[in-house]
């Protein structure tokens, strides 16, 4: 009942979901391309397989899932991959990632009404699904047992507060998550919470986004970056959210009273969303700030050190010679109650990160990283300065932190080689 109820609420929001595209489209135009793939048109795209499907609804869950990706490739020769997505950030990251692999094809999953996900399995014929992380929706999940797909949600985490909220529904979200063929917890506690709903199937396989390996010639040309710095520190501020920012640059603006004595580093500064990269630099002038913008810079001809106060890194799939740029890096989407982003990406090339108080959709790498000594938790932007003071005129401890987050991001690794062999029973024949 609650599912038909949640299709006939669909059914009347499905014209503003179509109105949400073109105001969406205002700053970001992609969301009006493809449009009747969200409708379950797939015309024009390859329907012979056999398809493996990943879906990865935006950036940070496609860039997780391109280990996993690269490893059903290899282990699957004779099979197409197809990517779904629900953002043009996520499908433009797709793109960047594999747009040189013949055997993957990129779409958009359609809205989730019953009729839509129809098409979209009797088109494709999937002989396995995997959702990324939290994307469930509950006719996708039907749908896919209906048509004899096995879906799996991998990578699967449910924070603390995802679980209350799913608990209120009872049966029905027990229900829905049964007719999953596995949920792959990244931890003890997602487990423990999936298993709390009423859900059988939970493995424990760990978390994709270690086995991200950064690029090297993004690593490259972090290095051509951080030269072009001159002796100054470099401080990155990663995939910061609205609001954050503000704070940010306030507290920035007051470096000298807050860290006397300690020179000012250079910043960094990347927005998460790439719709918001032109309200940012104008945010950073209004402050009184000097801003370089990384869409204007050549790093085969910077001769003489940068000397703007902020750099903002208005590009995608960068992020790794952004963090190998940096001596020190603070997350975003943690300073306000949003529950932060991937710390994973930063400790990887050894760039030891800051983490604000609010990560409850990271929960246990945070921990681990700071029980680790590759990241400190600071409670807001004035602590987050003063904290990355004290480490940039410290080398020693700087150089500790460095190596603790490399060590960090090593041990975790293998999540792709167990889910990999989760899923291997609905591959089998």
């Amino acid at each position: 009942m609650l599912r038909l109820l949640y299709s006939l609420l669909w059914v009347v929001v499905l014209p503003l979901a179509l109105l949400r595209l073109a105001w969406r489209a205002r700053k970001e135009p992609g969301y009006l391309q493809h449009v009747g793939e969200r409708l379950g048109a797939y015309g024009g795209l390859p329907k012979s397989g056999p398809w493996l499907w990943v879906h990865a609804v935006s950036v940070g869950e496609t860039r997780a899932a391109q280990p996993l990706v690269e490893a059903l490739l290899a282990a699957h020769p004779h099979h197409c991959l197809l990517l779904t997505h629900m953002t043009p950030t996520g499908r433009q990251t797709g793109a960047q990632l594999f747009g040189k692999e013949p055997r993957i094809v990129q779409c958009y999953l359609p809205y989730d009404l019953p009729w839509l996900v129809r098409r979209f399995m009797r088109y494709f014929r999937p002989q396995v699904g995997m959702l990324m992380e939290t994307e469930v929706w509950p006719n996708l999940v039907h749908g896919a047992r209906r048509a004899g797909v096995p879906l799996y949600l991998v990578n699967a985490r449910l924070s603390p507060r995802s679980y209350r909220r799913t608990a209120r529904f009872g049966r029905a979200a027990a229900s829905m998550y049964r007719d999953f063929a596995g949920v792959l917890a990244q931890t003890a506690g997602d487990a423990e919470r999936f298993r709390a709903l009423g859900v059988p199937a939970v493995q424990i396989t760990g978390n994709l986004k270690f086995d991200m390996q950064p690029a090297p010639a993004g690593v490259a040309l972090g290095g051509q970056l951080r030269q072009a710095f001159g002796a100054r520190a470099v401080l990155a501020a990663a995939s910061t959210r609205e609001g954050e920012e503000a704070m940010l640059l306030d507290a920035f603006s007051r470096w000298e009273s807050l860290a006397p004595g300690v020179p000012r580093p250079a910043l960094l500064l990347i927005p998460r969303h790439p719709q918001r990269f032109d309200e940012v630099a104008a945010m950073a002038a209004r402050t009184g700030f000097s801003v370089e913008r990384r869409s204007n810079l050549d790093l085969d001809r910077v001769r003489s050190p940068l000397t703007a106060d902020i750099v903002l890194g208005d590009s995608m799939g960068e992020m790794a010679m952004y963090f190998a740029a940096s001596d020190l890096a603070f997350i975003g989407g943690s300073l306000l109650p949003l529950g932060g982003q991937n710390l994973i990406e930063a400790c990887s090339v050894g760039t030891p990160v800051l983490i604000g108080p609010h990560t409850f959709n990271f929960a246990q790498a945070t921990e681990d990283a700071i029980a680790a000594g590759a990241c400190l938790r600071v409670g807001n932007a004035d602590l987050l300065m003063r904290t990355a003071a004290g480490v940039l005129a410290d080398p020693a401890r700087l150089a500790d932190m460095r190596a603790h987050a490399q060590t960090f991001a090593g041990l975790h690794r293998g999540a792709t080689v167990r889910t990999l062999a989760a899923v291997a029973p609905a591959l089998e024949g």
